[in-house]
């Protein structure tokens, strides 16, 4: 399988920590928070930030069960166990769908390693020629002359196949496809976090925005020129006017663009995941979507 990826673009997708707040058993959360993470891989999202909607209520626990699972569902099936202890949080996290991105690759044979190859690793021992790293394979892999930190996760590049394995060290900027996503929990408000972050491009998502066909063109101009781009969604029960009004801000004047990608919708609700997914559908199908 050939993956072709062209990343010229940094994609983020902001969503509530409430986003699971309607749903009371642990088995139907963590089956919304993997279409999430499933539904961001499939369109390329390098980051998804979980921002606090309600900032009179304690949202901790919501937000660290969101950063867990999509964390974990992110993380090759071969290093799970190594980086996640049991927890409370991954009591059904078989349900979880796996990514089949390029970095959760079903090979676990050195004879089928390839040089150039880049996988994910854990650091697992250390010595004087460098550090092993499991990439999920019969045995660790050496990183020569390097001292890394036991237990840390790594990518590395397979430089030579033989009866050992040898990589180096390398950074996701120079992979040339898709190479997962990064979470992020921001403490602070929507708001907050949109004027902080400062992307070149910011679109929000509502119904009461301009459909997405009319302002399509206008959106394309700064699309091209882009290289940060962020698509924020509401909560199950505050759109992101009404986040932003509580704020004292304009929703309008905080992002570039508010649009809404289900038009003519003939639910009374789209949940957040059903605007996830149809507006990743929409902005892949217009533009290419090449991250």
């Amino acid at each position: 399988m050939v993956y072709i990826v062209l990343r010229n673009k940094k994609v983020s997708v902001a969503i509530p920590a409430s986003v699971v707040s309607d749903i009371p058993h642990l088995r139907e959360r963590t089956s919304k928070i993997g279409f999430i993470g499933r539904s961001a891989a499939i369109f390329g999202v390098e980051e998804i930030i979980i921002y606090q909607d309600t900032l009179e209520a304690n949202q901790k626990a919501d937000a660290d069960l969101i950063f867990t699972l999509l964390c974990y569902i992110e993380t090759p099936q071969y290093l799970r166990k190594r980086l996640f202890r049991l927890k409370p949080e991954l009591r059904y996290a078989g349900i979880l769908p796996p990514l089949r991105t390029p970095h959760h690759p079903l090979n676990q044979q050195i004879k089928g390693l390839n040089i150039g190859e880049y996988r994910e690793g854990v650091v697992v021992s250390k010595s004087k020629k460098g550090a092993f790293v499991d990439i999920g394979v019969e045995k660790a892999a050496l990183v020569p002359k390097v001292q890394a930190t036991l237990g840390k996760r790594v990518t590395v590049r397979i430089e030579n196949v033989s009866k050992h394995v040898v990589a180096r060290l390398a950074d996701r900027s120079e992979i040339p496809f898709y190479w997962g996503y990064n979470v992020v929990k921001w403490l602070g408000s929507f708001g907050e976090m949109v004027k902080e972050r400062m992307f070149d491009l910011k679109i929000a998502t509502s119904k009461y925005g301009f459909p997405f066909a009319e302002c399509k063109d206008k959106i394309a101009e700064k699309w091209s020129k882009a290289n940060t781009v962020l698509v924020a969604f509401g909560a199950p029960a505050h759109g992101l006017y009404e986040l932003a009004k509580h704020e004292g801000l304009n929703l309008d004047d905080l992002v570039d663009f508010v649009v809404n990608t289900v038009p003519n919708q003939k639910t009374e609700t789209v949940r957040t995941e059903e605007a996830l997914m149809a507006s990743l559908a929409v902005l892949n199908v217009v533009f290419g979507f090449k991250v």
